[in-house]
């Protein structure tokens, strides 16, 4: 079949266009139904501003439409010899409309289309990762109170430190998870805004009314300089990918963390059998695979900004066909992104934590500075009780006077902060505009 913009064709042709084209055509699947909630706005437009006549705007609508519903019960497919889902669309159209379907392109470019679907795309599924990582952040919550007077061993450089509790741990993650989506919400702000007139990234001829499919596709805004529009190409995949990287690196580290506290040596929490794995020859074992490769993936999800920076390293302004080759780091990350919250929320839901763990003579040396703070509280300048309690260190005499805690500070072991980190938490998520953006494409449709 011939492509809509091809020059000739050869063997040598061939060879090129299949180097070229790689694995656009099933990473556009992932684009379908955006190509076509974006070519509704465009044709909607045309038909505004006297670009269609409005018989031809309305049989397009519908036909789009169609076509929409296809893509939703699975029915799409890339005809062979067709290169891309925008050409795909195009010729269904033109097929089953005539002459009309020729006009969809008209004022638009491959560059301004590719690069809406692709802001369409990275906003829906930066919805979807805010509502993995909200339903885990709950979860966190949840336990950082059901174990908010579980002692726990806090280390610095891994050595004992001070005491901590498992409310505090659970809830430090929580927290974090906080600061991650506030990178989140910036990256979809930049995402937000609507590319569609620039063209081949410098604008056209045509009367077109870009604020009018601002609007239709619920942006919060549009790129307004056409060659900066088509400079988002990159630069929205690399902002998001490392808000991404931000959530991975919470999830790796308390995964570091789960993976420590089960071994023998820690002892500090257990999962149910059915949640661990075995080993082929040591019948003890209880792995915890799971963990291990939520770090993984995770580890490899924070390497993927600076993929991203490389690839686009060095670029002049305008479109090249580098930039092609992002959406094959990027889209599959999405999916497991919120595998791993997933799987990671389903762990520690069944988690069971060991209680009185402090009461072991090893970890006596966790309440040194409870014991200095006690001594300053009754008079003795801090210097002189931080040497005393030392010497009584050194000597192998240090007794702990009391186990018991008075940590009364927001954020402490005694004043988790629950109710703080939660507005903040909801103070984020209320910056999203998800429910405008699912009106607005209904209404498309």
């Amino acid at each position: 079949m011939k492509k809509l913009w091809e020059k000739k064709t050869s063997a040598q042709g061939s060879l090129i266009e299949s180097f070229t084209v790689g694995k656009d055509r099933e990473l556009d699947l992932y684009l379908a139904s955006f190509d076509v909630l974006g070519s509704i706005a465009h044709v909607k437009m045309l038909g505004k501003v006297g670009l269609l006549e409005q018989n031809e705007t309305l049989e397009l609508v519908k036909g789009l439409q169609l076509i929409y519903q296809e893509i939703e019960n699975g029915q799409f497919t890339l005809s062979e010899g067709v290169e891309d889902v925008h050409s795909q669309v195009e010729l269904m159209l033109t097929k089953r409309l005539g002459e009309a379907g020729k006009k969809i392109h008209m004022a638009r470019s491959r560059n301004d289309q590719v690069l809406l679907d692709l802001k369409l795309f990275l906003r829906s599924e930066i919805e979807g990762v805010v509502n993995e990582v909200s339903s885990f952040f709950a979860l966190l919550m949840k336990q950082s109170e059901r174990f908010k007077n579980h002692l726990m061993p806090g280390y610095t450089h891994l050595q004992l430190a001070m005491p901590s509790s498992f409310g505090l741990w659970f809830g430090a993650y929580a927290e974090s998870l906080v600061d991650d989506l506030l990178t989140l919400q910036a990256a979809y702000e930049v995402v937000n805004k609507n590319p569609l007139g620039s063209a081949a990234g410098f604008g056209s001829s045509f009367p077109i009314d870009r604020a009018y499919t601002t609007a239709l596709l619920g942006f919060s805004d549009l790129s307004y300089n056409v060659v900066y529009a088509q400079m988002g190409r990159g630069k929205s995949e690399r902002v998001v990918s490392m808000a991404i990287a931000n959530i991975a690196e919470t999830l790796s580290r308390l995964s570091m963390d789960v993976c420590l506290f089960l071994n023998q040596n820690f002892d500090f929490i257990q999962f149910p059998d059915d949640l661990t794995t075995g080993s082929s020859i040591m019948p003890h074992k209880k792995n915890p695979d799971v963990f291990e490769l939520i770090r993984a993936r995770c580890n490899r999800m924070k390497a993927l900004p600076n993929e991203i920076f490389m690839m686009t390293s060095n670029l002049p302004s305008g479109y090249h066909r580098d930039l092609q080759i992002l959406k094959e780091h990027l889209f599959p990350v999405f999916s497991e992104l919120k595998t791993c919250l997933k799987m990671a929320e389903m762990m520690l839901s069944q988690i069971t934590v060991r209680e009185n763990l402090l009461q072991d003579e090893k970890y006596k040396y966790l309440f040194s500075v409870e014991e200095v703070n006690r001594l300053v509280l009754t008079g003795t300048p801090f210097r002189d009780a931080y040497r005393k309690v030392g010497e009584t260190i050194e000597a192998g005499q240090f007794k702990i006077n009391t186990q018991k805690l008075s940590h009364t500070h927001l954020g402490s072991i005694g004043n988790l902060a629950l109710n703080q980190i939660q507005k903040k938490m909801d103070q984020v998520l209320g910056q999203f505009d998800f429910e405008k953006v699912r009106t607005k494409l209904k209404e498309l449709l």
